[in-house]
């Protein structure tokens, strides 16, 4: 039996300092810098002959400069605490072969569409992305590689104003500097009344974007 963790929960668990929670169906990402193809691929397969990785959603993604891994349990919307184990575990594969981890590289976009009636709305999207259905309000890949999808309910129609915007999730240490770096590139905030969770802003043009953080 599993404990269910939200994502401030995981980020304040001991041992978990590589990682940080992201949303996407709730996710813990690291990022560990490699500075080769082949110091990549030793981590991998130290990572593969992990006992605990057996049967538990464990996403790597090698990549010339580094590998970002992904950890998330069959649980609806949330973590565990084997997903802290893990996360130690992988550190410490990480450490042995003298690779240290980013946090601030991590993200987590999801695309979010405003819908009046999301039941008619959301099975148009299922069908053309081949997502899988989570709950009443989010589809994400099956792969769990691309965007994930969230369906935001709406009261009223909203004339010559977008329906369609962009969640970008962050490491909640990393927020405030996202957002003083999106301002400063010509942005503005359009709401901070959910803020720390997330602030909604706009670029110069008025298409807007949630910077959040999850939990």
């Amino acid at each position: 039996m599993t404990d269910q963790l939200n994502g401030k929960q995981f980020d304040e668990s001991a041992g978990a300092e590589d990682w940080r929670a992201l949303w996407g169906g709730g996710r813990a990402s690291a990022y560990f810098r490699t500075g080769s193809f082949g110091s990549g691929a030793a981590l991998v397969q130290a990572i593969s002959e992990l006992p605990s990785v057996a049967g538990h959603h464990v996403d790597v993604d090698l990549r010339p400069d580094g590998v970002i891994v992904r950890l998330s349990t069959k649980i609806p919307g949330g973590l565990s605490d084997q997903d802290v184990e893990i996360a130690r575990e992988i550190s410490a594969a990480a450490r042995g072969l003298g690779l240290a981890a980013d946090p601030s590289a991590v993200v987590h976009v999801q695309v979010a569409i405003d819908a009046l009636d999301i039941a008619k709305v959301r099975p148009f999207w299922r069908a053309v992305l081949g997502y899988d259905e989570v709950d009443d309000a989010d589809l994400l890949d099956p792969h769990r590689s691309q965007p994930s999808f969230w369906f935001q309910q709406m009261d009223a129609e909203r004339p010559q104003r977008n329906r369609i915007h962009i969640d970008v999730y962050v490491p909640r240490d990393q927020a405030e500097a996202r957002l003083a770096a999106a301002l400063a590139a010509g942005g503005r905030v359009v709401s901070d009344a959910h803020a720390p969770e997330w602030w909604t802003l706009a670029d110069p043009e008025g298409n807007e974007a949630d910077l959040a953080i999850w939990g």
